[in-house]
């Protein structure tokens, strides 16, 4: 099943209405890194967007180091940015 990518002009909106998340060097995925007091704070964020996640059936890819998670977000279904990675970055804000 193919998914739409979203525009160029669809992708500068969500990072102006997100300015923590940054374009990859590709152009086909945005990433961000959070940083908690310790942890426990950067598990209990990642169980959270797990959850999150598994519900809308689109997953991020991540990377965790004690109180750091860097997250990816991309549709590979869509070779690029999709309304599912807009979804997912408006859900994670509420969890931060």
């Amino acid at each position: 099943m193919s998914v739409p990518r979203l525009s160029q002009a669809e992708v500068a909106a969500l990072l102006a209405e997100f300015p923590q998340w940054t374009l990859r060097d590709d152009g086909r995925a945005i990433e961000r890194t959070f940083t908690f007091a310790d942890f426990n704070a950067a598990f209990g964020f990642m169980t959270r967007v797990a959850l999150y996640a598994d519900k809308a059936d689109h997953h991020p890819e991540w990377f965790n180091v004690y109180n750091r998670v860097e997250i990816t977000l991309t549709t590979h279904d869509a070779d690029g940015i999709s309304a599912r990675d807009a979804s997912m970055v408006r859900a994670i804000a509420g969890m931060v």
